[in-house]
């Protein structure tokens, strides 16, 4: 009895003992480990991120032809973006660097020029190329290093073809696809009573492409193809080539060809008794005062099809103001305000997906801005309304038949009105 008295006292004191004492501290949970501000979180896109720093520009590439015969179509494209600049310096609250390369209007200009821009790793984005056979060849370098790109003057439809190679992802352009312009003057040249046409290409892909749309269209429409000549881009002697098409007895002649070229067969035509009085046209890879240099007094009475820049949004004769003031001279040729909505194209989608890290640093996914810019939708351009395809057709496209009015470079001013020089005269 003894014992059990005192095994319940030896009991109630641990009791009493155990209650005095406080509990043990319990352990805090791990806490989620947070990035300090000015670092980003890992990367997950699949194309991998570029990481802009405090007072960071955010870099965009430009690969345009600036040098030789055809430098007018890339010095017109490059001011055109410089002018974008001008207007939108900020981006997702970082100033913009443009940095860029020539890319010749071939095929090795396009490869050296992706190459060069490729192997940057903070270019986030590059407007460009001017000619689709530099683009053939600097697409898949671009792709290869998630880089999105723009071009403000590629037209050659196989670039934004349902059927285009997958590696051609990242590729869109805010410029026409030639299925438009081939058709539209194929379409104002048989309305104008033209039966019997003739082109010419420079084997440049550009120029292939477009010549073959129009012979398509212009015998869909009850025409007739009467010849489809070839000549090297750099050729001086165009006699020969130019006798085997007037022995087909064309009354139109379609060369959509460039600047060199064009101006020798333009002025070696109309120094061909059988030739001198067939229309002859061109299209918007010599719609250039360069190209009046070229041609000279043939040039008097010529054709262009090239954008409608009579239907380009209010805010165009604003951009020539700023153009002329900056430059001291009127736009040189089609593509300027292609160049300016496709910088502005690649900017609303950086903003859209951008990643702020805090301190002043932001991370920009590659795949996100790609899709994010080929998803744009209603965008408010000078060029007009702009909605990307699938395939990367983004341009409101709109084309028009222009005039030769007079060969003077001087006088270069594209329009509708009487002073306007080439004049518009279709639609």
């Amino acid at each position: 009895m003894k014992k059990s008295i005192v095994l319940l006292s030896l009991l109630l004191v641990m009791a009493v003992i155990l209650t005095a004492c406080p509990a043990a501290p319990q352990q805090p949970q791990q806490q989620a480990q947070q990035p300090a501000a000015g670092q980003c979180p890992a990367c997950t896109d699949p194309k991998g991120c570029v990481t802009i720093g405090k007072d960071e520009p955010i870099r965009i590439a430009w690969m345009f032809v600036v040098e030789g015969p055809d430098a007018s179509l890339g010095t017109d494209t490059k001011r055109g973006v410089e002018i974008a600049k001008d207007d939108r310096p900020t981006i997702a609250g970082h100033p913009v660097e443009l940095i860029g390369e020539n890319e010749g209007c071939n095929a090795e200009g396009g490869q050296a020029a992706g190459t060069k821009i490729s192997s940057d790793p903070k270019v986030v984005a590059a407007v460009g190329t001017n000619c689709s056979s530099a683009a053939r060849a600097a697409i898949p370098l671009m792709c290869g290093a998630g880089i999105p790109m723009v071009s403000p003057s590629n037209t050659a439809p196989d670039l934004t073809a349902e059927d285009r190679p997958a590696e051609y992802w990242c590729y869109m352009r805010t410029a026409h696809n030639d299925r438009v312009q081939g058709a539209a003057m194929a379409k104002y040249a048989y309305e104008k009573g033209f039966r019997n046409a003739a082109t010419i290409h420079d084997g440049s892909l550009y120029a292939d492409k477009l010549q073959q749309v129009f012979a398509e269209e212009f015998k869909k429409l009850g025409g007739n193809i009467v010849a489809q000549e070839a000549t090297d881009p750099n050729e001086t002697n165009m006699g020969p080539m130019l006798t085997r098409i007037a022995a087909a007895k064309p009354d139109f002649i379609y060369l959509p060809i460039f600047i060199a070229a064009g101006g020798q067969v333009t002025s070696q035509a109309k120094q061909n008794p059988d030739l001198a009085n067939v229309q002859l046209a061109g299209a918007d890879g010599i719609f250039s005062p360069d190209f009046l240099k070229a041609a000279g007094d043939a040039a008097k009475g010529f054709l262009w099809s090239s954008p409608d820049f009579t239907a380009f949004g209010s805010g165009y004769a604003d951009f020539l103001k700023k153009h002329e003031a900056k430059y001291g001279e009127k736009v040189l040729a089609p593509f300027h305000a292609h160049a300016y909505d496709a910088y502005n194209l690649i900017a609303n989608a950086i903003e859209k997906v951008a990643v702020d890290c805090g301190g002043g640093v932001i991370q920009i996914p590659r795949q996100a801005l790609r899709d994010a810019m080929i998803s744009t939708k209603d965008m408010k351009g000078l060029t007009g309304n702009l909605t990307c395809t699938p395939t990367g057709d983004c341009a409101d496209p709109k084309i028009a038949v222009y005039e030769g009015v007079s060969a003077d470079p001087a006088t270069w001013n594209p329009g509708a009105d009487a002073n306007s020089n080439p004049r518009k005269i279709w639609p």
